[in-house]
């Protein structure tokens, strides 16, 4: 809840049904060294092998652009569930630099958000041509309550922004947003406020920086997710983006040991 135990609503105004534009984010992440794919000489190594390469990164960079349309909006991610493929050669000497490459995955995944009935919808498609299945899933947003605002503010790709931080995921988050937009979004879901758009998020693990906010004319036809597709629960939507991945990185694996 907002200060004050002010339950938070999503707020449009009535220019909101005919506002659009794109808000593009770079996303910064923590790396879990365990869901890496270290290789070296054919063979995989986990945290705790003595031979495990200490010149890994430990955080990832990628794109989120977000179309709006109305009550409607499209988030495209670049490259966040895009397998990296980490190679090391062992010599004499012991681990050789890391050389790492991008190796594409296994699916293509399309999130949707519905202001209007705060619900996220997300479309999968597992295959190619004849081979491949297209499944869509919905939630609910339930956003983290107990927000504490401030009086703090600071300019974000030119909009000035409002800091709150908020209880979420076991740690507290910082959260700016600008009411200077008719529409209400966050790139974090759980993490919007009562009005306005989040420019900025910040946390131990992770980061959503806005760098620009542009008004362009959007099709509200082409953010709204496809009807043609099997409808499943988030779970298991989940389950079926866990099995691709594995079996992408199985692929992978055996292509390094041949």
């Amino acid at each position: 809840m907002l200060a004050g135990g002010v339950a938070p609503i999503f707020a449009q105004t009535s220019s909101a049904a005919t506002w659009s534009g794109q808000i593009a984010y770079e996303v910064v992440r923590k790396i879990d060294p365990n869901s890496m794919r270290i290789v070296i000489n054919g063979e995989q190594v986990k945290p705790g092998d003595p031979n495990f390469p200490s010149d890994i990164p430990d955080t990832r960079t990628f794109g989120q652009k977000t179309l709006i349309a109305g009550t409607f909006a499209k988030v495209n991610r670049e490259g966040e569930n895009t397998a990296v493929r980490t190679m090391v050669t062992l010599g004499a000497a012991g681990p050789g630099p890391t050389q790492t490459s991008t190796a594409g995955r296994p699916f293509e995944e399309q999130v949707y958000v519905d202001l209007a009935a705060q619900k996220s919808i997300t479309v999968l498609t597992i295959g190619k041509d004849k081979e491949a299945r297209t499944y869509r899933a919905e939630t609910s947003i339930t956003r983290a309550t107990d927000w504490k605002l401030t009086d703090q503010t600071k300019k974000i790709a030119g909009y000035v922004c409002r800091k709150a931080t908020v209880p979420f995921r076991k740690e507290t988050y910082t959260v700016w947003y600008t009411t200077d937009l008719p529409v209400t979004y966050s790139p974090i879901n759980e993490l919007t406020p009562e009005a306005g758009v989040v420019l900025l998020i910040e946390s131990s693990r992770e980061q959503f920086r806005a760098t620009k906010v542009s008004q362009d004319a959007v099709d509200i036809k082409d953010i709204q997710p496809t009807t043609a597709a099997e409808t499943v629960s988030a779970d298991r939507l989940a389950d079926l983006r866990q099995k691709a991945l594995a079996d992408f990185r199985q692929q992978l694996m055996m292509g390094d040991r041949n």
